[in-house]
């Protein structure tokens, strides 16, 4: 559990995410925590590279809706401070958090206080004896490092830990994930670690992580953006809605475009994603500009509309054919046929929970 958030075994794969704003200016990062809340960020961790940090973090764990984790790195002492503040879960790095006996602080201090513990192993700060030992980061090594640690854990009688072999190669980290999840049932938090921008660390995360999960492996991911951590909960939400492993908002289906389209599919499916991005329930939505994929892809979602000819398009529901609408109307009506679908889907949901 971090908080109360359940990780491993048949849980939904939690999301994460990291503030980038200073720790110790609690308004700022509230209100960041809270914009990553509200796009579905099920966990989100925070740096705590000095004692200010630390200090702000209790009032920022009491506000916060979601449980924090306090992410430490090099001085073991901030870890005591933080789950003496409230974080629900410590990150640590074993490369750098120092000798096996501050790390067994650490762990008492996380049972003192109900805190879980991540332990972050990453190929850019491996400890001097296993580098010295393989020569270089590489999986064996990662693998290595993550395993000790889980032994000095276990010895300690502590088990509310997951663990991350994370690296900047695609191919480093995947390995090094295969080999962790063959060598522990311990659950496993994924990331490519320092992905790059918006779009190229996205499209990075989802091959090194979409095959990861698509084996089965992780049970909590973050996808790391140079970019605001908004985006890297709704690209991790994408990933999984891709996999189909878990569902939130509006996922829209649309064609590229070309020139059989009825009307301006592009301009059109950037304006929905806007009025749409408020909704939190699962939804599929079709947008195809011409007949001849648009009728299929209808069958296979909530709302469908495909373009025809002469200004207007066939909107379909549950996959067949309703109405004709004009394309000029076409957004309004769209989005005011989501909204009455999700309300009837709460209604629905809160009938069933009463009775």
């Amino acid at each position: 559990m971090v908080g109360s958030v359940p990780i491993g075994g048949d849980a939904p794969i939690a999301v994460q995410t990291m503030t980038n704003t200073l720790t110790s200016d609690v308004g700022a990062t509230l209100e960041q925590v809270l914009s990553c809340v509200e796009v579905g960020a099920d966990i989100v961790r925070i740096s705590c590279p000095d004692e200010d940090s630390t200090k702000a973090l209790k009032q920022i764990c009491k506000e916060s809706p979601v449980p924090i984790v306090a992410d430490i790195h090099f001085h073991y002492k901030r870890a005591l401070e933080a789950a003496e503040a409230g974080a629900a879960c410590l990150r640590i790095n074993p490369g750098n958090i120092g000798s096996a006996v501050r790390v067994k602080e650490v762990v008492k201090a996380a049972k003192d206080y109900g805190c879980s513990i991540r332990i972050g192993v990453n190929a850019g700060s491996l400890e001097k004896h296993l580098l010295e030992k393989f020569g270089e980061p590489c999986p064996d090594a990662m693998i290595e490092s993550g395993l000790e640690h889980i032994r000095i854990l276990e010895e300690n009688d502590f088990q509310e830990f997951k663990i991350s072999v994370k690296a900047s190669d695609v191919f480093l980290a995947a390995a090094a994930y295969q080999g962790l999840a063959e060598a522990t049932d311990a659950p496993i938090h994924l990331g490519i670690t320092e992905a790059g921008g918006s779009l190229s660390g996205s499209i990075k995360s989802a091959i090194g992580m979409g095959n990861l999960l698509w084996m089965g492996i992780g049970d909590t991911i973050r996808v790391s953006l140079s970019s605001d951590p908004v985006n890297e909960v709704k690209a991790g939400y994408e990933i999984l809605k891709s996999l189909g492993l878990r569902h939130r908002g509006v996922q829209i289906i649309s064609c590229p475009s070309c020139a059989r389209q009825g009307f301006d599919v592009i301009k059109i499916v950037q304006q929905l994603e806007d009025r749409l991005a408020h909704i939190k329930t699962p939804m599929s939505l079709s947008i195809i500009g011409c007949v001849v994929n648009g009728p299929g892809e209808a069958l296979m979602t909530d709302i469908g509309f495909t373009g025809g000819g002469a200004g207007n398009g066939m909107v379909y529901m549950a996959g067949k054919a309703s109405h004709k609408m004009s394309n000029d109307d076409m957004v309004d009506h769209i989005v005011s046929l989501v909204e009455a679908k999700v309300e009837n889907v709460e209604k629905t949901h809160d009938l069933e929970h009463s009775i």
